[in-house]
């Protein structure tokens, strides 16, 4: 087990925090409902919706969403989503998994599509990126949870399979089928994480330069914008000092 600094994956510039942080619950509801239609509405019945949860709460989304998101796919209400995964490209040739739930294939297709197209990617074949990508299960942490030892001791009593610290906080790797174990023990011994959630984790990362950071903070911006997709996972790092030339 090895900890590794530097790692940013998507928390970038949030900017625009109100805007932001409707679409965030939007999606979040969106993926609390789908889970709840594909099992049983109970979280502790349903490892899914278990994580769409606690990711929910993570982000400090009201309980009565929450509830109102299961209530629905119990009722058989809303729309029906089926999940779509695209993978393309972006400037500097950073690889990028792009998660959707759409009701439209063809719409969220085009708008993905035109996001990569306008801001220095392209989309390739689905596979051509997801072999550089392990699928983990990830337990995010504040820095202020403990210093990176505390929060190794506390990963391996978990049964953890890694852990990266840096600055910023501690992101807890473990296989998916272990996911909820794990994270209920680390709640145990550390409390409550910021994220819960399954994720890509690249095999390589790439460096990127401020020119190329820029415009790849931009496709993901618009990606992110887009009610279609849920979550945007890729090989990029960008250090410290560029970020803050790039504000």
């Amino acid at each position: 087990m090895a900890g590794h600094s530097k790692f940013k994956n998507i928390m970038h510039r949030k900017g625009a925090q109100d805007k932001k942080r409707s679409n965030l619950f939007s999606k979040l509801s969106r993926e609390i409902t789908v889970a709840a239609k594909m099992g049983m509405p109970d979280p502790d019945m349903n490892p899914r919706l278990r994580v769409a949860v606690n990711a929910a709460k993570a982000q400090s989304m009201p309980k009565d969403n929450i509830q109102r998101a299961i209530d629905k796919a119990s009722a058989n209400e809303g729309d029906e989503y089926e999940e779509i995964r695209y993978e393309g490209f972006g400037p500097g040739g950073v690889s990028l998994i792009v998660e959707t739930l759409t009701d439209n294939r063809n719409r969220t297709v085009t708008s993905v599509r035109t996001a990569f197209s306008k801001n220095g990617g392209n989309m390739g074949a689905s596979g051509s990126v997801s072999h550089g990508f392990d699928r983990l299960g990830l337990v995010s942490y504040p820095a202020s949870a403990g210093d990176e030892e505390t929060i190794l001791e506390a990963a391996m009593e978990a049964g953890a399979e890694d852990i990266e610290s840096s600055e910023d906080g501690h992101d807890i790797w473990t296989s998916m089928d272990d996911l909820h174990e794990v994270a209920s023990a680390l709640e145990k011994a550390l409390g409550e994480a910021e994220n819960v959630k399954l994720a890509w984790r690249p095999h390589v990362r790439v460096e990127m330069d401020e020119k190329d950071a820029g415009t790849l903070l931009k496709l993901i911006d618009v990606l992110d914008d887009d009610d279609d997709v849920q979550t945007i996972w890729g090989n990029y790092d960008i250090p410290d000092d560029v970020m803050e030339k790039l504000g």
